[in-house]
């Protein structure tokens, strides 16, 4: 019976007619009152598990988030979709705060976002404890461990304020990225009565992944052009590139918007805010941008340097797809940019073991962008996930048109070259080795004497790196980590020589993607223009109006009423009396033309 008012509450509000797979058994748990953690990818609608709930819990919902744009996000479109919520953080005026308080007390509002640093405020205390809190949801939960990629001390006193509470309310926490020992801090750190813990699967199909052995100046330049009317976020390292790249890319005609911790606090809002409203299609931005950003029509993910850890990867790739349309994720692998990393790491206050776990992330995000084997599975054997199958159809490995290449001798002449030296050495080296480099540490080491010294002196340091980097990834060669790794051989490694095996590396090339029936999407580029001249009028983000997935289901199932209207999936009853007639009108003149096509 719960779970039936839960689906007829998720069809009246948000427009679904049923609940995701991996969705219901975590609403059964939490209707069934029992406190539950979700690990869910992103986009697999983690906030609809505990909103729904929420309207059936008879008390006050609170909601512990990190990010103050993540929560004015959530409650724009909550109160969109008919459902009372407010916000409490520091963002707010005085008279917002008193109007929040009073929904609060009065009992108006059912949903309440809250950042975890006013849970120390006495005054919010006796303030929630005026009312009967009957859930506590705690998004973003992997901040809450030192061995995630996004620790935030504030998280570990949520459990301190669930105890000042009059009665304990249920505790649920949800997170995107979880590896089993960041699982076992939230359930430590938020002190969890018996948690049920549900995993699905980290794989989304409707991301399609590209690692791209390119510089990023000329791809971004010729991909933001052939992209111009969709969404999208370029990731970079540093402010600087961020900014050089701004520059850049706004002299050659294309229209970013940037993002980064040496911007003003208004600086940063104004360039998210036309970014969410898409005035701005494209923004540039480190890795300060993104947390908790709801925006549903994001079509690409680019970094043009590689990601800190796969965790960060991850989750900096999971903003893409959230209306489950096909997406498209590029990373750009730069040497320079491992040397990047392992500099700020080094400068790092952190103690020796957490710089070590770092190195460690890193090399291993490092292996992702060498491996030859299905990038989907990567990522899914990374959080302890057993892929089905070892060919996802979705990567740049297992779509790309292969001319493989036998690099046999090269391998043997690296495995040999590690082989023979007396001291481990890291990958710099042992290139220079085989380069047959004249710097001073060669010299001084006497690695000139070395039988494999000069050996592939026909090849370029990088291209020496590249090969060695393949065969790690590979496990002929196994790294010691830290801050200068050192390589030696595997079992597999010796094999390869005692049985003398073949070598071979794919040279790929991604598949063209096919072309888009250009009427469909110029019906659909009209949707667009009208969501986003409706979200002006009600100052929304255009994707809170309606998603891209559900402007594709209006041109295919092409309701003539407001019944029809009302079938299509994400389309409420208060949205169908806010934007049904408006778009039934534009859809009914396009009709006769779809007809005849």
């Amino acid at each position: 019976m719960e779970l039936k008012n839960a689906s007829e509450m998720l069809l009246k509000y948000f427009g679904y007619s049923e609940f995701r797979e991996n969705q219901i058994a975590v609403v059964e748990n939490i209707l069934k009152k029992k406190d539950t953690l979700a690990i869910m990818p992103t986009g697999a609608g983690k906030s609809v598990c505990y909103q729904v709930p929420a309207l059936i819990f008879g008390g006050l919902t609170l909601v512990i988030s990190p990010l103050i744009s993540l929560m004015k996000d959530q409650v724009d479109i909550l109160e969109s979709n008919g459902i009372p919520a407010v916000l409490i953080n520091s963002s707010l005026k005085v008279s917002e705060y008193r109007r929040s308080k009073e929904s609060i007390r009065s009992g108006k509002a059912k949903i309440v976002y809250v950042a975890p640093e006013r849970l120390e405020s006495e005054e919010f205390i006796e303030l929630i404890n005026e009312c009967e809190v009957s859930l506590v949801a705690v998004d973003e939960a992997h901040c809450v461990s030192q061995w995630g990629h996004d620790f935030r001390p504030s998280y570990t006193r949520i459990q301190g304020f669930i105890s000042k509470l009059k009665n304990r309310p249920l505790v649920t926490a949800f997170t995107a990225t979880a590896t089993e020992e960041v699982e076992e801090d939230i359930k430590a750190h938020l002190g969890f009565n018996q948690v049920n813990t549900f995993r699905s699967s980290v794989n989304r199909k409707n991301l399609k992944l590209y690692v791209l052995k390119q510089e990023a100046k000329k791809f971004l330049l010729e991909y933001l052009q052939k992209n111009r009317d969709s969404s999208g976020i370029v990731y970079f390292i540093t402010r600087k590139e961020v900014d050089t790249y701004y520059e850049f890319l706004s002299s050659n005609g294309i229209s970013v918007g940037r993002y980064h911790a040496g911007m003003s606090d208004q600086e940063r809002i104004m360039s998210q805010d036309s970014f969410q409203k898409d005035d701005v299609k494209v923004i540039l931005g480190t890795n300060a941008f993104g947390m908790g950003i709801d925006k549903s029509n994001i079509r690409f993910v680019i970094h043009a340097n590689i990601p800190k850890d796969l965790e960060s990867y991850y989750q900096e790739i999971g903003r893409a797809g959230r209306d489950g349309e096909n997406s498209e994720c590029y990373l750009l692998f730069q040497s320079k940019d491992v040397m990047m990393h392992k500099y700020m790491i080094s400068e790092d206050r952190a103690t020796l073991e957490h710089k070590k776990i770092k190195y460690d992330k890193l090399n291993i995000m490092i292996n992702y962008a060498h491996t030859q084997k299905c990038l989907s599975s990567a990522i899914m054997k990374y959080f302890g996930e057993t892929p089905e199958i070892e060919c996802c159809e979705s990567c740049i490995n297992c779509l790309a048109d292969y001319k493989v290449i036998d690099y046999t001798i090269q391998a043997q002449k690296v495995i040999s070259c590690i082989g023979k030296v007396k001291t481990k050495y890291g990958i710099k080296m042992i290139a220079d080795i085989l380069k047959g480099s004249k710097q001073k540490k060669i010299l001084q080491f006497q690695l000139d004497t070395q039988s494999t010294y000069g050996i592939m002196s026909d090849y370029s340091v990088d291209k020496i790196s590249e090969i060695i980097n393949f065969l790690i990834s590979d496990e002929y060669i196994d790294v010691e980590s830290g801050k200068f790794p050192t390589l030696s051989l595997s079992r597999r490694a010796l094999e390869f020589i005692k049985n003398r095996e073949c070598y071979t590396i794919k040279s790929k090339e991604a598949k063209k993607n096919s072309t888009v029936d250009e009427f469909f999407e110029d019906i659909f580029n009209q949707l667009r223009k009208l969501r986003y001249d409706l979200a002006t009028r009600h100052n929304l983000a255009p994707y809170m109006v309606f998603s891209d997935a559900t402007l594709r289901l209006m041109i295919q199932n092409r309701p003539k009423n407001e019944e029809e209207f009302l079938n299509i999936s994400g389309v409420g009853k208060k949205k169908l009396e806010m934007y049904g007639k408006q778009f039934l009108s534009l859809l009914n003149s396009s009709r006769v033309l779809a007809e005849k096509v």
